[in-house]
């Protein structure tokens, strides 16, 4: 009997099927990010955002598995921006009271562009657990951000005596308020809304413009 010839050897290298297409984590979050503007969190889904992104559904299942991803996408790029934007103005003076100033403007801004997904995003729900983990640090870190600032302004005189936890809590969630009854067509845009508040906190000493951060 004639020896068996051993089978050839399988090419592990060549890929079968067809290349699998990435997907830029930017591009789905703006897909998303239109998507909400569009018809709120109902509206968001991976057909709608496939279509948007102009591939087929099952190539962005092959990066985004769920709904559930797709907010979680738009909500790391929108927190690593807001808190990279919170650290930059903190850091741009010494001065407590235009930094508070400066965190307030920022904030007011963000709850207005932001305005269709914010309140879905500081509820921590609809994302993925992992997600969501980063969201409580995100939120931690965001916090202690504010209530440095608070304090400091307590210390120096700028705010009256009280609790800073409490106070930048309250500061916070009136800025994060902004996003649900601010309308494109109110007489109000980011920067009137900010002095208000600006002067509301400061008991009516003058607000400092966005373009004073430092003095």
């Amino acid at each position: 009997m004639p020896p068996r010839k051993s089978p050839a050897p399988v090419d592990r290298t060549r890929s079968r099927g067809r290349p699998r297409l990435d997907i830029d984590p930017d591009a789905v979050a703006d897909a998303v990010a239109e998507l909400f503007a569009e018809g709120g969190l109902d509206k968001v889904s991976i057909v709608d955002a496939a279509e948007k992104l102009n591939v087929s559904r099952a190539t962005l299942y092959r990066s985004v598995p769920t709904k559930e991803h797709l907010l979680g996408i738009l909500f790391e790029r929108s927190t690593r921006e807001m808190m990279d934007a919170a650290r930059t103005v903190v850091s741009a003076t010494h001065d407590p009271r235009d930094q508070l100033d400066a965190l307030l403007r920022l904030h007011v801004d963000a709850a207005i562009r932001m305005r269709g997904f914010m309140p879905v995003f500081f509820d921590g729900g609809d994302l993925p657990p992992e997600v969501y983990d980063r969201w409580r640090t995100f939120s931690s870190e965001f916090e202690d951000l504010w209530v440095k600032s608070v304090a400091a302004n307590i210390g120096s005189g700028d705010l009256p005596p009280g609790d800073p936890v409490v106070a930048a809590r309250l500061l916070l969630g009136a800025c994060i308020w902004v996003s649900r009854w601010y309308r494109a067509d109110d007489p109000y845009d980011a920067q009137v809304i900010a002095d208000t508040a600006i002067n509301l906190l400061r008991q009516g000493r003058p607000a400092v413009g966005p373009g004073d951060v430092t003095r």
